[in-house]
């Protein structure tokens, strides 16, 4: 009788949860440093520091949890990764960089940080010039920010111009000019182009300005006025006259602004109100005395959380990639408020202050955000609660499973198949969703101009080719994730386009509908088509019909803009640009000698020759270029 094989040893049960990070805590130092909670899929679930990984970590296998949220997220642990640090501060700057990185489940997250606008007083040039800035600091050149918004940049750089007649041109426009451009004319800039202002007395104006933004606008505009009155003495009626001008804008900030503190020169101002699961932070900005602006943040937040841990999480989180001033104001004392300037500190090579004040002028800039943070959370709440109320009426409408929590929809803009793009926009539970925008260039070189059935083809299928990639890629999360429902404007031959393209990819499960306009374009009769059913229309005024309009039209908008966008950039194109040798520089002394690029065709092959770094073979090209013809 044969005996059956031995059964190969049964494989020991892999360890989870509390149990995994009981046995993790055998293995750990007694040292600063960074652990992550890892869940299925490697889904990172919580990023933290501690002063000593051991004796942080143990706390989690004890199974004394203060919230039942913690308890899921160690019951859904399934491997832990630590990385050891020299210091507590290097630690809790790490655990900052890898929140905003990894973005996980269960900390507290800033939402929608963008970068902010700046001033921008670029030394590259013998004549600086001044414009607005936003992102890496490149540019050789003096920074002046953060701005909260583009408008309030666009406000200040107005006034600029009016009182220091900088000059905003580019200097390829620059090194053209033969006269002076209307913004000299309405006494906006002082023309260094065709010198008249030396060059000395340019770099004076530009001191003037920089002095200024640094918070010296009392000296700046004593000295003008110093200079006014000398000129007035000496009979320069019209100087003096140019110099009041130019007082007047430097007051125009002041009166235009509601809060200019008198004890306060460089500060940010945080209020937080957090209430019902949701928190709201206010920042307002002050620098050289002036306020620049205000910005609400909605950072995502558990129930759970205290106050003080969501401060210190996004003020962490807030200052991780933009320049810390010396003055932090807040409302609500944030964890480890010492460990946090200490990290401030050494991540700005200066002392940072973080304060809580209780009475006087600071004690009011904090009062005033902590209005503003109330009331800004109000209003989202509220319109929350309207949104759901749509995507409830939206699932019921479309027949879908649940109420959807992405929306994308299309919308394609051309000039008779010129210039043609294609736009995406959001939408969801918090609005429109502008950072996830997208636009698409339409490539076909197949494609009959005015195609729009090929042109949202194409759209679809570079865009759920992404999709798929990055769900290969297990990025589940990014600016590219799955759709719950697809809203094209058109009607049933766009349908079929966008269904055969899903098909062929894979993704024919994701909901599509498509909303073409009534009778002679009437809104209000507009026509919904869904997949093997015939088109229905909805009641009219409805509230989802309004809102479904709203995503019509903004797709239609953004399509439109982007469009035109490209049409303008496409009608300023330089046709030098297209010459094989021809760069910026070449480019920039043809301009100077001939004035525009027509002159540039006009010219024989021996003026060309004559123009400082253009040799022989490439006078023939340009010469040629321009009569190939």
């Amino acid at each position: 009788m044969l005996e059956s094989p031995p059964s190969p040893a049964t494989e020991a049960p892999r360890l989870k949860g509390a149990a995994l990070i009981a046995d993790e805590v055998k293995r750990l130092p007694d040292r600063p440093g960074v652990y992550r909670m890892i869940g299925d899929d490697a889904e990172v679930l919580y990023v933290g520091k501690a002063r000593s990984l051991k004796k942080r970590v143990i706390q989690y296998a004890q199974g004394r949890f203060h919230t039942q949220r913690i308890a899921l997220m160690v019951d859904l642990t399934r491997s832990m990764e630590f990385v050891t640090t020299r210091t507590e501060t290097d630690a809790l700057l790490l655990e900052i960089n890898l929140i905003k990185s990894l973005k996980p489940r269960f900390n507290v997250l800033l939402r929608d940080d963008k970068s902010f606008p700046e001033i921008v007083i670029r030394r590259e040039h013998a004549a600086p010039q001044l414009r607005k800035h936003r992102g890496a600091h490149t540019i050789k050149g003096d920074y002046f920010g953060p701005f909260a918004s583009a408008w309030a940049v666009n406000r200040t750089l107005n006034t600029l111009q009016k009182a220091f007649l900088l000059r905003s041109c580019s200097d390829s426009v620059y090194e053209s000019r033969t006269r002076p451009c209307m913004l000299h004319q309405i006494r906006r800039c002082s023309a260094p182009c065709t010198g008249l202002v030396s060059l000395e007395d340019y770099n004076g104006l530009v001191d003037q300005a920089g002095a200024f933004l640094r918070g010296k606008s009392r000296a700046v505009v004593k000295t003008m006025s110093d200079e006014m009155q000398a000129a007035s003495d000496e009979m320069e009626f019209e100087r003096a006259a140019r110099l009041r001008d130019r007082i007047r804008a430097l007051a125009s900030i002041s009166q235009e602004q509601q809060i200019n503190p008198e004890t306060v020169d460089e500060a940010d101002v945080f209020a937080l109100h957090a209430e019902g699961g949701q928190a709201c932070v206010q920042v307002f900005f002050f620098r050289a005395g002036q306020n620049w602006g205000n910005r609400a943040y909605f950072p995502r937040v558990d129930k759970s959380d205290e106050d003080p841990e969501i401060m210190a999480a996004f003020l962490g989180q807030f200052y991780d990639d933009k320049p810390i001033p010396k003055l932090i104001l807040v409302n609500v004392e944030p964890a480890e408020t010492e460990l946090l300037a200490e990290a401030f500190a050494l991540k700005g090579g200066r002392k940072v202050e973080i304060a809580l004040p209780r009475r006087g002028e600071k004690c009011q800039l904090v009062d005033h955000a902590l209005t503003n943070a109330r009331e800004a959370l109000g209003r989202k709440m509220a319109e929350s609660s309207a949104q759901s109320k749509l995507l409830a009426g939206v699932c019921e409408a479309f027949g879908l499973e649940a109420p959807p929590e992405r929306i994308e929809v299309y919308d394609n803009s051309h000039i008779m198949g010129t210039n043609a793009v294609g736009g995406m926009i959001v939408a969801g539970p918090e609005g429109f969703q502008k950072s996830q925008y997208r636009k698409f260039n339409i490539k076909g070189t197949d494609l009959t101009p005015g195609d729009d059935f090929g042109m949202m083809k194409e759209v679809l299928k570079r865009r759920f080719a992404r999709l798929i990639k990055d769900e290969e890629a297990g990025d589940l999360d990014g600016a590219f994730k799955r759709p719950d429902l697809i809203l094209i404007d058109g009607g049933q031959g766009q349908i079929s386009a966008v269904l055969e393209v899903m098909a062929d990819l894979g993704v024919d499960d994701i909901a599509v509908v498509g909303v073409a306009k009534g009778p002679d374009r009437d809104a209000g009769l507009e026509r919904f088509f869904i997949p093997g059913k015939p088109y229905f229309m909805l009641e009219p005024k409805s509230p989802v019909l309004y809102y479904l309009q709203r995503l019509r039209d903004e797709a239609h908008r953004f399509a439109i803009g982007t469009h035109r966008a490209k049409r303008s950039a496409a009608a300023l194109k330089n046709p030098l640009d297209e010459i094989d040798g021809v760069g910026p520089g070449r480019k920039r002394a043809l301009l100077h000698a001939f004035g525009s690029a027509r002159g540039v065709s006009r010219a024989s092959v021996d003026d060309l020759l004559k123009v400082d770094g253009v040799s022989a073979p490439l006078a023939e090209r340009i010469y040629g270029f321009f009569r190939k013809s």
